[in-house]
Formats: C-alpha cells, sequence, structure tokens
C-alpha cells in the first residue's frame, strides 16, 4: 500500500502535536489500531489519557461515541436497547454509542463489572446481540479506553475476562519539563482538539488495517511467539500467564510494529519492542512474587526466551 507511511506518519504527527513529550504511547496506540485491536491507557487523572483517545478518534475519519463510565451506567446504555413502538405495535431496537467505528470509555473501571461485560462481546466479535438478534459493528472498530489506578476512590478492578479483551496496555505518565512547558504555551488558550479534521478518510483506514494484516511472519517468528506465552504461564512468579488471545494479539501488533519499521515481514524485535504493552495487563501474579511489576517480569521472560538464530523470512 504506497500511501501506508504517509497515513501513519499523518497520525502519529497528529497525535505528537497534541500530546505533548509522548512519541512511545503515540506509536504504541497507532500500532493497535493497524492491529485492528483495543486500548487501555491507564494512569492517575489530569495526564492525558483522554485527550490521547480523543486525537487518535479525530485523526480517523469516521464515527465516534463517547461513554463515561459511571457507578450506575447500565450495560444497555452501551450497547442499545428494544424500545416499544406504539404506532407499530412491536419492539426497535435502538442502538447504543458502541456502534461508532472509535469508541472512547472514559474512566472505564468507575462502572461495575456488570457493566463493564457489555463490552466483551463487542470487542472480541464486532457485534452486539440484543433480544436474539445480532447486529454487527462498525468497520474498523476500535474501544480506547482509560482507566484510572485502581487504588483511587471509586473504582473497580477490570475483571481478567476484560483485560485479555484489550490488545495493549499503556501508561501516559508525567510530561517532562521541556515537554510541560511546550504545552503550557501551546495549549493555554484553548483546547488543542478545537479544528482538528481527520488526517486518513474512513475507508483508507480500513486498508491500512487491511494491509497490517498481510505482513508476513515466518514460521520461527511464530514459534517465538508461542514460547514467549509458554514462558510466562511456567514461571514461577506468574500465576495466570499469557493466554492463546494474547499471543494472537502480540502477533496482530507485531505485524503493526513491523509495518510502521517499513518492512513486509515480522523480526523478532519487532515481538519484542510490543510484548511488554501487549501481556502486561493480562498476567496475574503470584502472591509470593518478589515484584509487584508485571511489566518487569516480561522484561525477564523475553530475556530468558532463547531469540529465533534465523532472520524472518522475506519471502511471501
Amino acid at each position: 500500500m504506497e500511501s501506508f507511511p504517509q497515513y501513519t506518519q499523518a497520525v502519529l504527527d497528529r497525535i505528537n502535536t497534541v500530546i505533548e513529550g509522548k512519541p512511545e504511547a503515540a506509536r504504541t496506540a497507532l500500532s493497535v489500531l493497524l492491529a485492528g485491536g483495543h486500548l487501555l491507557v491507564e494512569d492517575v487523572p489530569g495526564v492525558g489519557k483522554t485527550m490521547l483517545a480523543r486525537t487518535l478518534a479525530s485523526a480517523i475519519g469516521g464515527s465516534v461515541a463517547r461513554i463515561q463510565f459511571t457507578p450506575d451506567l447500565l450495560p444497555t446504555d452501551i450497547t442499545g436497547v428494544a424500545v416499544y413502538d406504539q404506532a407499530r405495535r412491536e419492539f426497535e431496537f435502538k442502538p447504543g454509542p458502541v456502534f461508532a467505528n472509535v469508541v472512547i470509555g472514559d474512566e472505564i473501571n468507575r462502572a461495575s463489572a456488570k457493566t463493564q461485560s457489555a463490552l466483551l462481546e463487542c470487542m472480541a466479535e464486532g457485534q452486539v446481540t440484543a433480544d436474539g438478534t445480532t447486529y454487527r459493528l462498525s468497520s474498523p472498530f476500535m474501544v480506547v479506553a482509560t482507566q484510572n489506578p485502581v487504588e483511587m476512590d471509586g473504582t473497580f478492578p477490570l475483571p481478567e475476562a476484560q483485560r485479555d479483551r484489550f490488545t495493549a496496555r499503556i501508561s501516559m505518565g508525567y510530561p517532562d519539563t521541556a515537554a510541560e512547558t511546550a504545552m503550557l504555551a501551546d495549549h493555554g488558550g484553548g483546547s488543542p482538539l478545537e479544528g482538528l479534521r481527520p488526517v486518513v478518510p474512513l475507508e483508507d483506514a480500513a486498508r491500512l488495517v487491511a494491509h497490517v494484516r498481510g505482513i508476513h511472519v515466518s514460521d520461527a517468528v511464530r514459534a517465538y511467539v508461542v514460547a514467549i506465552g509458554q514462558a510466562t504461564r511456567s514461571h514461577p512468579q506468574i500465576r495466570l500467564g499469557a493466554s492463546p488471545r494474547a499471543l494472537l494479539q502480540l502477533q496482530a501488533t507485531a505485524r503493526a510494529e513491523a509495518a510502521l519499521s517499513g518492512r513486509e515481514y515480522v523480526l523478532p524485535d519487532d515481538v519484542r519492542a510490543v510484548a511488554v504493552p501487549v501481556l502486561a495487563h493480562r498476567l496475574i501474579l503470584d502472591r509470593r512474587a518478589g515484584t509487584d511489576s508485571a511489566e518487569e517480569l516480561v522484561q525477564a521472560v523475553l530475556d530468558e526466551v532463547r531469540v529465533p538464530a534465523e532472520p524472518a523470512s522475506r519471502s511471501r
């Protein structure tokens, strides 16, 4: 796809213009979009989580919906509800905000597990089932959710099944001095999102995702992905390791990383580059583990698993 570098660079430039000093977060967010996945952004309030989600959404020329998760939010507030039409004397399904190309779930962990579960079918299968009828969601479809740390007041932990639906998790962190100073100068007069227009037409966004699906993955790299997953399951400090779904998403995100690097084939380095954000949030650590950091354990697994000696084949 000849326009791939131009489009992806335009999206990165858009994010980096709005979110000062966070190029790694921008690249990971774009990789998840290209992999056809969903992104979880976790950090304390006020560091740009929702701004990142809105900026990514604004770059795609499709529909955008925002859901503010609260303790009293109901599953039907997300998926939609059947309403009785008195004139026609039948129920009519009214689609919820999940019927959009990019769905921003703001502070997802302020809603109960029951409400969060309304997204499970949407994120895994791209559809909603209501009253025995299945409705397909828009394509492309992506959920960008933000959450506050679980130790903050009014939050619920995300169920394991919900976390496993998210392709990757990133943390924003505070900007450095230069980035924060630039933010005050550039954005002090108003919202940086005002007047932004899409940089990628919707139909081309779908083509970008389709292009990434065609990136070549050799047998050696696939074996490497499987070895990483199995190593997380047998690690003495990890009680629940990476699921098969996690490995599929690791491969998909590695494809996106390869495409962003200008290659038509995946290298082990691509897998290593995305392994921490893709795998860490899915792991459940043993209570006797010597660390609370799943990221450190994923890095330890990467250091232990042998990297394939032969480079990925360039042949298709």
